[in-house]
C-alpha cells in the first residue's frame, strides 16, 4: 500500500497493450517487473509479447514514464542512495576497503589464483547477507549459482554456527544450484525474479565463478565475439536484478598469466573490458602467509586504490 500522496506501483497490466495473457507471457520470459520492460527496445518487446511495434513503444513509454528514469538533479541521486544495504564480510577489514561492506545494486567481482579466498568470501556473504540490517546483514536469503562444483552446505552450518545463527534455518536461506552450461548459467540467473516473486527475499546473488563454463565452451579467437555478446547478455541481467530488487551480486572470477609482463605480478582476470566495465567493485585476491589473504581494490567509482589482509578461518572470514 503506497503511503499518502503517493501513487500506487503500477502492475504489468496497467500498461498500454498488456492484458493478462500478455502479462503471463512476460513474466514466464522473466520481464515481471516495470524496469526489465523500460529497458527493453520495441523489436525485443514485440517478440516477447507477440504485440505491434507501435503497442510495444506505447508500453515502454508508459513503463519509463511510471519509473521516472529521466535527469535528476545530485540531491535525489544520493538520497536514493540511502536505501544501499552493505554487507559485512566478516572481516572489518575487508569490509573497510569495499566502504563498508559489499554493496546493493552493485556487482562486485573477486579474481584471483585458485586457494585466494574467492570462494569462502562468497560462503561467508551467503551467512551474513541473513544478519538483521543493524548487524551488518540485509535480512535476507542467498542465491549461490555454482559453476566448478565448490559450494559446500557444510561451510555454511559451520560459518553460520560461529555467527550464532540457527543452522538449520541459515542453510534453508541459501538457495543453490548447479550451472552445467553458460545457458543454464544465464538462465538460473533469470530465474532469481521468479524466486522473489515467489516471496523469498533474496539480497545476495553469488556466482562462483563467473567465466568458468564460459570460458570452457568458447575456444580460440575465432569464438570470442560471441563469447563476449552472450557475457554482456549475462552481466548486464544481474545488474537489471540488482537495481530492481536492491540486492547485492558477488561474482568469482578466475585469473591468467600474462607472459607479457617482465616486472610486478603478471596475474590478470579474464573476461575482457566487458566484465571490467561491468563490474562496480573489483578485488584482487592473493595468498598471504599462513591462513592470511590480501585484498586490493582494484577499481571503485568512489574509493582509492588499497589493500587490506583478512584470515580464512574455520568460523568464515576473520581479521586474525
Amino acid at each position: 500500500m503506497a503511503e499518502k500522496g503517493e501513487k500506487e506501483p503500477l502492475e504489468l497490466t496497467d500498461l498500454p497493450g498488456i492484458g493478462e495473457v500478455t502479462a503471463k507471457k512476460l513474466i514466464e520470459s522473466g520481464h515481471g517487473d516495470l524496469m526489465s520492460i523500460a529497458v527493453l527496445s520495441p523489436r525485443e518487446l514485440t517478440q516477447l509479447a507477440e504485440v505491434s511495434e507501435s503497442v510495444a513503444r506505447k508500453t515502454i513509454i508508459a513503463a519509463r514514464n511510471a519509473l521516472d528514469l529521466g535527469f535528476a538533479d545530485a540531491s535525489k541521486v544520493l538520497e536514493r542512495r540511502k536505501e544501499v544495504i552493505k554487507i559485512t564480510t566478516g572481516s572489518v577489514n575487508l569490509d573497510a576497503l569495499l566502504g563498508g561492506g559489499v554493496e546493493t545494486k552493485a556487482i562486485t567481482e573477486a579474481f584471483g589464483a585458485f586457494g585466494s579466498g574467492k570462494t569462502q568470501v562468497g560462503h561467508s556473504l551467503a551467512c551474513t547477507v541473513q544478519f538483521p540490517k543493524e548487524k551488518g546483514g540485509a535480512n535476507g536469503m542467498a542465491v549461490y549459482i555454482d559453476t566448478e562444483a565448490t559450494f559446500r552446505p557444510e561451510r555454511i552450518r559451520q560459518i553460520s554456527q560461529a555467527f550464532g545463527l540457527k543452522v538449520d534455518q541459515a542453510l534453508k536461506n541459501v538457495l543453490v544450484a548447479r550451472a552445467h552450461s553458460s545457458d543454464h548459467q544465464m538462465l538460473l540467473a533469470e530465474k532469481v525474479s521468479d524466486l522473489i516473486r515467489e516471496g523469498n527475499n533474496v539480497k545476495l546473488i553469488v556466482v562462483d565463478s563467473l567465466m568458468s563454463l564460459f570460458r570452457s565452451e568458447f575456444v580460440g579467437r575465432g569464438t570470442l565475439a560471441e563469447r563476449q555478446q552472450k557475457l554482456n547478455k549475462h552481466l548486464h541481467q544481474l545488474q537489471k536484478l540488482a537495481d530492481a530488487h536492491n540486492l547485492a551480486v558477488y561474482i568469482t572470477n578466475q585469473v591468467m598469466s600474462r607472459p607479457d609482463i617482465l616486472f610486478g605480478d603478471p596475474t590478470a582476470a579474464i573476461g575482457g573490458h566487458i566484465l571490467a566495465h561491468a563490474s562496480t567493485f573489483r578485488l584482487y585476491f592473493r595468498k598471504g602467509k599462513g591462513e592470511s589473504r590480501v585484498a586490493k581494490l582494484i577499481d571503485s567509482p568512489n574509493l582509492p586504490e588499497a589493500e587490506a589482509v583478512f584470515y580464512l578461518k574455520a568460523e568464515g572470514i576473520r581479521d586474525k
